[in-house]
């Protein structure tokens, strides 16, 4: 319930204030798992996203906003769970692989940051080894626009990228390289549109 509230209260905000334009197709089938992956430049990217897409995005995001203390409550409200930036994460690997079982979505920015000049950063494996693992379609998703207050936003939503399917069980270092590859080129090929 308090998801869809403040879905619709920055929705709305986002649509009058910060004029939200959207291409591609923003709607996802239910029922099915998906990794969404984005380039990461606000703090406003996981909201944007959140409010275009039709399904609730279970976001992995960096354990240290776990540890303040209104915030922390809010994001596990909203079905976030923690992720350690460097290592291997064996708990958060296994909690998105249960939600990709349970057909749901997770949102992931590859980056594993916030770029500080809107240009893309090299990618971490973690999306690419994810997705393998869960044997789930990429919905690659490009934003611009999004920092600060004002201006406007622009997302473009890609069509689902089915690299990483039958799931496996061992994933290969020149698989996920290949997958993340593909990935942030169609990231990079998004964004162009909207630049």
């Amino acid at each position: 319930m308090l998801y869809s509230v403040c879905k619709v209260i920055c929705l709305i905000f986002l649509k009058l204030v910060r004029r939200l334009k959207t291409y591609g197709d923003p709607r996802l089938q239910d029922g099915q798992g998906v990794l969404v992956v984005s380039n990461h430049i606000s703090y406003w990217d996981p909201v944007v996203i959140g409010c275009i897409l039709n399904r609730k995005i279970h976001y992995m995001a960096k354990a240290e906003l776990f540890n303040i203390p209104v915030l922390g409550a809010l994001i596990t409200n909203f079905g976030t769970f923690p992720v350690q930036r460097e290592g291997i994460n064996p708990s958060s690997i296994r909690r998105a692989l249960e939600l990709f079982n349970s057909g749901e979505v997770v949102g992931i920015f590859p980056e594993g940051t916030r770029s500080k000049t809107s240009e893309m950063l090299n990618p971490h494996l973690g999306a690419a080894m994810l997705a393998l693992k869960g044997g789930v379609p990429l919905l690659p998703i490009a934003l611009s626009g999004t920092k600060g207050y004002w201006g406007q936003i622009k997302v473009n939503v890609g069509r689902p990228m089915n690299l990483t399917t039958p799931k496996r069980q061992k994933v290969t270092r020149e698989e996920m390289e290949y997958v993340s590859r593909e990935l942030m080129a169609e990231i990079s090929r998004l964004l162009a549109v909207i630049h």
